[in-house]
């Protein structure tokens, strides 16, 4: 089996800060999978390498080590921006669990529904991201 992609999932996974069961969760496989493919017992199927790409914000040619450009399109998030995102839902993730009351249609949210919520945050807060990066007001171009 290949170290390289296990490696190169290894460092990707710190570099976002995410445990082996936040990133299993995210691609929806075991812990355990992700624990194999970063020791190079298994590798992950191209399905897996495009969901992987697309959590850690990568290119699959990174991933599979065909390259050493970790990202392949300008719209892809830096690590400021994955820092602000992260502080962002931090934020908005500590306002759920102080709030009193927070319900849905009338009815207490429990905590699998305020999980959905601050997943959802989170696909908001990157896709905001993604469109102002895109807008350059007319000052600032050259």
């Amino acid at each position: 089996m290949s170290d390289i992609i296990g490696s190169r999932i290894k460092e990707l996974r710190k570099n976002a800060h995410y445990t082996q069961q936040q990133l299993a969760d995210k691609i929806s496989v075991s812990p355990q999978v992700i624990s194999n493919w970063e020791r190079g017992y298994t590798e992950p199927s191209a399905d897996d390498i495009a969901r992987l790409s697309e959590v850690l914000s990568c290119s699959s040619d990174y991933i599979l080590g065909k390259t050493s450009d970790i990202f392949i399109k300008d719209d892809m998030p830096l690590q400021k921006d994955e820092n602000d995102i992260a502080k962002r839902l931090e934020k908005f993730r500590q306002e759920i669990e102080n709030s009193d009351g927070l319900a849905f249609d009338g009815e207490p949210m429990s905590e699998e529904a305020k999980e959905s919520l601050i997943e959802s945050m989170e696909h908001i807060f990157r896709q905001t991201q993604r469109i102002n990066k895109k807008y350059t007001p007319g000052k600032y171009k050259k």
